[in-house]
């Protein structure tokens, strides 16, 4: 322990003899952090410094270098205030750096309080009852492992299959630690014991994971990616139902047109689909309702619209009488709002009341 702390030590020394030479007044402060931090170091573990640098000067202060004697890697970082600042915001569950460095030099007491300010920050976010605003966080981590899942799902080359499946474990075990407010503290290779303590998880999350990374064919890659996309995603949509949506009331402001211009777009599109039997562009104009009923619904209170529960490629005749009933259904909405779809007997009667 004693020449790793005279190693660390030197570090630390050398980091700020060349701020006081080349920067002075660029450092803010260094803090130790990762494995030295944590106890959780090994004899070939490197320093994880936290140097906070005030402006542009001190980016001077960065080096990454071999220590061959003992055969280890350093990567010696700066960071900015601005770095710090959107780390408080927890946006992203890796955030050690700003929560549990250990400060070990400090050029003025102001920065070690700014820095306690960043933490009581984000220390208040992820103590707070989950908010629809912490969930779109979890949410959007979800959705880049689903895009990284489903390019792993269309590759060919084990090689690929396992660089897309890489990046998709990655970004859910990410929105894991955000759908539980958590953020990583003991670094990669502790990741599953800090994972199996959180609550909004997958049973067998471990197990799967491992399945993923064990796999030996491309195959089995996709298969196992597959269950572990598949059950996290069913975690996200049980919290989900928990998380107040703070929508917005039925009102005139936030639906009146709405129907209208549903209307103008796609009704008669579903009846001409049916006389020339062309499905694609029944298909679609059900896709472009349903994109616009999600829309309005991310912001207003209104009922639930299985969209494609009425479709039927082999009947569109069906299809379009079905989706007349759910526009008629949708006008449940205006009555709410105690508004009425506007209607003109003819273009004439429009102008004269359009130009009224």
């Amino acid at each position: 322990m004693e020449k790793y702390e005279i190693r660390n030590q030197k570090i630390i020394n050398a980091v700020i003899e060349k701020a006081n030479r080349v920067c002075p007044g660029s450092l803010a402060l260094i803090g130790v952090y990762g494995s030295f931090a944590t106890g959780d170091f090994h004899e070939k573990s490197d320093l994880d410094l936290l140097i906070l640098i005030n402006d542009e000067r001190g980016w001077q202060l960065g080096s990454t270098f071999i220590q061959e004697d003992m055969e280890v890697g350093h990567d010696i970082y700066c960071t900015t205030w601005e770095n710090l600042e959107d780390s408080a915001l927890y946006n992203e569950p890796n955030i050690s750096k700003l929560m549990d460095s250990r400060i070990v030099y400090c050029a003025d007491g102001k920065y070690a309080e700014r820095l306690m300010l960043l933490r009581e920050k984000a220390t208040s976010i992820m103590s707070s009852p989950m908010s629809k605003e912490d969930y779109t966080k979890a949410e959007s981590m979800m959705k880049e492992a689903e895009h990284f899942y489903l390019s792993a799902v269309i590759s060919e080359d084990i090689a690929d299959v396992r660089e897309q499946a890489g990046y998709a474990v990655y970004y859910l075990e990410n929105a894991v630690a955000m759908l539980n407010k958590k953020y990583f503290r003991l670094g990669t290779k502790r990741v599953y014991e800090e994972l199996n303590l959180m609550e909004n998880k997958p049973d067998r999350l471990y197990e799967m994971i491992e399945s993923v990374v064990s796999a030996d064919s491309a195959q089995l890659i996709k298969e196992s990616l597959s269950a572990l996309v598949h059950e996290t995603m069913r975690v996200f949509k049980k919290v989900k139902t928990t998380v107040p949506l703070d929508k917005k009331s039925v009102t005139a402001e936030s639906v009146g047109g709405t129907y209208e211009e549903m209307f103008s777009n796609w009704r008669n599109k579903m009846y001409i689909a049916a006389e020339d039997n062309n499905r694609h562009l029944a298909f679609m104009s059900m896709v472009s309702l349903y994109a616009m009923i999600l829309e309005i619904a991310e912001e207003t209170d209104i009922e639930s619209y299985n969209v494609f529960e009425i479709y039927d490629p082999y009947d569109l005749k069906k299809t379009a009488v079905e989706f007349d009933g759910l526009m008629n259904k949708y006008l449940s909405e205006y009555r709410k709002a105690n508004i009425q779809v506007t209607r003109y007997r003819d273009i004439d009667d429009f102008v004269g009341k359009y130009l009224k």
